[in-house]
């Protein structure tokens, strides 16, 4: 369905609604193995808003997708770089994105950005849980096995193994078991 230049999906992927991708041509997007992409209301028991949307927005981006994760109505843009480890679990209608999509001075950003200046990568790693309707900005890292409260906007690294959660996230404590 989506294999073409600059997108890889890995085998058993499965689509619940069709998704959005564009951008393919400035870079590469891969999905892996065995992860669920859910753009329709029907495939979860909280609905979502919004089909999946992925999207590459400058020169050599890429956005990778580990296996075994799940998304739902999640938003992806890259113009630089977003990484997914293995086995994230994505809440309805979550957005990340590596870039503020604008050049912040008041006579440019109605120019075309300059997407390097604008942008840095973001990292999530494996077995992380983002809560319903998150937000997750540019250049920051979530640690393997943390939690994201819903509704949280992360706007700063979060480690390992913790339960983050507000605007803007903060550590309110440890996942049980880590």
């Amino acid at each position: 369905m989506l294999r073409g230049i600059g997108v890889k999906v890995g085998s058993g992927v499965k689509f619940d609604g069709l998704p959005i991708v564009t951008g393919c041509h400035y870079g590469t997007i891969v999905i892996g193995h065995r992860a669920t992409l859910v753009g329709n209301s029907r495939g979860t028991a909280l609905g979502v808003r919004s089909r999946i949307i992925l999207r590459l927005l400058a020169p050599g981006a890429q956005l990778l997708i580990g296996a075994d994760t799940g998304l739902s109505g999640t938003v992806i843009c890259a113009a630089r770089s977003v990484e997914i480890g293995e086995r994230v679990l994505i809440g309805a209608d979550v957005m990340i994105f590596d870039t503020d999509f604008h050049n912040p001075e008041p006579g440019k950003r109605h120019a075309e950005p300059d997407w390097q200046r604008i942008s840095e990568p973001v990292s999530v790693g494996s077995d992380v849980f983002i809560g319903t309707r998150s937000i997750i900005m540019k250049g920051l890292s979530i640690g393997d096995g943390s939690i994201i409260g819903a509704g949280s906007i992360v706007t700063s690294d979060i480690p390992p193994g913790v339960i983050a959660a507000g605007s803007p996230a903060r550590v309110l404590g440890r996942v049980p078991g880590r």
